[in-house]
């Protein structure tokens, strides 16, 4: 059966008032804090609190580490990594990027930083060999960089037939003890 609606009882009730928008009406919420709080927040301040007493600071202890830092765990797999790539035999890719010269390598750089809009602003304090390996690492045509050896890295990526640059294997294979083989974002993310 239908519901039907109540026609009788007082119309007052039923009448509702309409909201105006004009400047003469405001609606405003009740406030949950009182007088009495607004009125003590905006007392001034006592004179004795305002004095200009010095607070004196706490005194700094210089920390020393107990223990000598020690490599993270995925530092040490990385360089386990690098290290077995390093002793594989020369490839002819490896050959070819062992007679790059810097020239080269500078020219390569150049022509990376030409494709971008603007410079390189955080760099600037790097080595281009430094720039070249930041740059591949960033990179995500060639695979991930996290927990790889970037020696690894550009291998399986050549093997994959994804045309890594020879720069970077230059670069990996001309400064084997100075550079980093695991990526700067992996540095980053541990």
């Amino acid at each position: 059966m239908p519901t039907t609606r109540r026609r009788g009882g007082n119309t007052a009730a039923r009448s509702q008032s309409t909201i105006s928008f004009g400047s003469k009406s405001r609606v405003t919420k009740p406030s949950a804090t009182t007088r009495s709080q607004k009125t003590k927040d905006l007392e001034p301040i006592s004179a004795a609190a305002t004095s200009t007493e010095e607070v004196s600071e706490p005194e700094q202890v210089p920390v020393a580490p107990s223990e000598p830092s020690k490599p993270h765990v995925a530092e040490l797999a990385v360089r386990h990594q690098a290290q077995k790539e390093i002793q594989q035999p020369l490839s002819e890719e490896d050959q070819r990027a062992i007679k790059i010269t810097e020239q080269e390598l500078q020219r390569y750089w150049q022509q990376e930083e030409a494709k971008r809009r603007g410079p390189r602003v955080h760099q600037e304090d790097l080595s281009v060999h430094e720039k070249i390996l930041r740059h591949f690492d960033l990179s995500s045509q060639y695979g991930p960089c996290i927990g790889i050896a970037r020696l690894k890295r550009w291998r399986r990526a050549n093997m994959l037939k994804l045309n890594p640059p020879i720069e970077v294997l230059a670069v990996l294979l001309k400064e084997k003890e100075t550079v980093k083989q695991r990526a700067y974002v992996d540095e980053l993310m541990s």
